[in-house]
């Protein structure tokens, strides 16, 4: 039987500059995502959009899950297979098409893990498991474009 889980957060936009959405112009797009025991997280639209550069966007907060849901993904099918990393970071990138209509989708993104396994590590089986991690990872098999994967790794001297 399938295990099914619900997320819920709070969502306030916080760019009412005493007209609210007047014109296009004319608001803020600052907001703030919050959820219960965890610290809050301030957002905008990107700066191309009228947004504010200081402020997480849809689009990175996007990025970022997918890159944290890999990473979780392959740190859990590593420790099951015997695999120790000792270090991870990643280095991801994604491209948005925005058409003339103000309509937009992401197109694809790549992830970059840069993974350190541990002394006497199989660097080929470390490798394969990012395709297991791929299958997985619960946001890449939720979005609508492709997630491609080129990993790294080596091995802490």
């Amino acid at each position: 039987m399938p295990l099914e889980q619900r997320f819920s957060l709070e969502l306030e936009w916080q760019g009412d500059r005493g007209s609210g959405t007047s014109g296009p112009r004319d608001y803020g797009r600052q907001h703030e995502l919050r959820a219960q025991g965890r610290p809050p997280i301030p957002g905008s639209a990107d700066r191309i959009f009228r947004g504010d550069a200081d402020r997480w966007n849809p689009e990175l907060l996007l990025l970022g899950a997918l890159a944290e849901c890999h990473m979780m993904s392959y740190l859990h099918v590593a420790a099951l297979s015997g695999v120790r990393v000792v270090g991870y970071r990643d280095a991801p990138s994604a491209n948005l098409v925005v058409e003339s209509d103000g309509s937009g989708r992401m197109t694809g993104a790549v992830l970059r893990p840069d993974v350190e396994l541990a002394e006497g590590a199989d660097v080929e089986a470390a490798a394969a498991l990012h395709g297991r991690a791929a299958e997985l990872c619960f946001i890449a098999n939720s979005v609508a474009f492709a997630v491609r994967h080129e990993p790294r790794h080596r091995v802490r001297a």
